[in-house]
């Protein structure tokens, strides 16, 4: 069922020991879909590729190790960016279409291009039309680009914050790019925050409703009242965000006042972060509340009235019907997890990581190389 990474770590602590179940009817979407879907945790820096096992049939599970994995963007064919604890990392896949790896993988990506950051706290990543990495830097309260000579250059910054300092005062984390194949692909468009505070931690005061989503361009607030929001996106002209500390997805409109322009669709059983779209499905990144951050929230009572514990795990959601048409779940030591991105093409994808010698023998070119 799973492809693990079974070479020795870095560190001497056992891996935490989880279990994996799954819906019946993922593995076959992955494939008949043309796709795979990534999702990190930044709390068991775990970067996961989920996708069908063409001997088995089953979920093909390849697992990688990541310092504190977080941020995910798909901006190109073949690409994955990836934002950890100092560094964001570009993989590409070097495969052609009539190759596998190992036999069984369809999609080798491999982490290509670096940046060293620094321990930015960074969240979402996304890629400029000019190619240059945009992330969400939460430390500084800002976007920032990645710099050839610095830890980052300062993109944009809210308003109400007042100074480029290394103080996490709003919490900023999500973004939102222009939809790809827009006049807007390569700009960023949205963001969300957990408050408009301007003193350092002033938005664990206000995790229940001071939540915000801000349109880049105007610096205008579209959406406030939000339980700490993460993970706006764009898909078919519509923007979405997940509404994590009362467990919902929606919508925002955009076109009304900022404090009822959220539009509920649909109750998730987990505090959700990390989200990713394919035709009309959304695919929901689920992590349990940990202890005294996330808890007290919305989401707590909801769960009760619901008879529910919460998830960790990955659901995926068709937005016609607001049905859960297939699911991934994670049980055990991992807990949480930051976000999901949709991997069109391969269908069983693996991910090279540093903990192995993989890396050191795996040698590729541009020249015709046969399957």
């Amino acid at each position: 069922m799973q492809d693990q990474d079974h070479s020795p770590k870095t560190s001497d602590v056992e891996p935490p020991k989880v279990s994996y179940s799954v819906s019946s009817g993922l593995p076959g979407w992955c494939a008949t879909q043309g796709l795979s879907i990534a999702v990190t945790s930044y709390q068991s820096g775990k970067f996961y590729l989920l996708g069908r096992n063409p001997e088995t049939g089953g979920l093909m599970v390849n697992e990688r190790i990541f310092q504190k994995a977080m941020g995910l963007a798909t901006p190109e064919p073949g690409t994955i960016l990836l934002a950890t604890l100092f560094q964001i990392t570009r993989f590409e896949n070097v495969l052609n279409d009539n190759q596998l790896a190992n036999g069984k993988f369809d999609g080798l990506f491999v982490p290509r291009v670096l940046h060293t950051t620094g321990v930015l706290d960074a969240h979402d990543v996304g890629l400029l039309a000019n190619g240059r990495v945009v992330f969400v830097n939460t430390s500084f309260n800002c976007l920032a680009t990645v710099s050839d000579r610095h830890s980052f250059d300062e993109y944009w910054r809210p308003s109400f914050v007042s100074a480029l300092v290394q103080e996490d005062r709003c919490h900023l984390n999500g973004l939102a790019m222009g939809e790809i194949g827009t006049p807007d692909q390569g700009r960023p468009r949205y963001v969300t925050a957990c408050s408009r505070s301007d003193t350092i931690d002033g938005w664990r005061d206000r995790r229940k409703d001071g939540g915000l989503v801000i349109d880049v361009d105007t610096g205008k607030i579209v959406c406030s009242g939000l339980s700490m929001p993460h993970s706006p996106r764009l898909h078919q002209g519509r923007l979405y965000v997940l509404n994590s500390g009362t467990g919902e997805l929606g919508w925002v409109d955009t076109d009304v006042a900022p404090d009822q322009a959220f539009k509920p669709i649909k109750f998730l059983p987990g505090f959700a972060r990390g989200l990713s779209f394919h035709g009309s499905h959304a695919i929901v990144g689920l992590s349990k509340p940990r202890h005294e951050r996330f808890e007290g929230l919305e989401l707590d009572r909801r769960l009760t009235e619901a008879d529910s514990e919460a998830w960790c795990g990955v659901q995926v959601i068709n937005l016609k019907s607001c049905k859960v048409d297939h699911w991934f779940r994670i049980d055990g030591q991992v807990t949480e997890l930051y976000d999901t991105a949709i991997v069109e093409g391969p269908s069983c994808s693996m991910a090279l990581g540093f903990a192995s010698s993989e890396v050191l023998n795996l040698i590729t070119h541009s020249g015709e190389i046969p399957a």
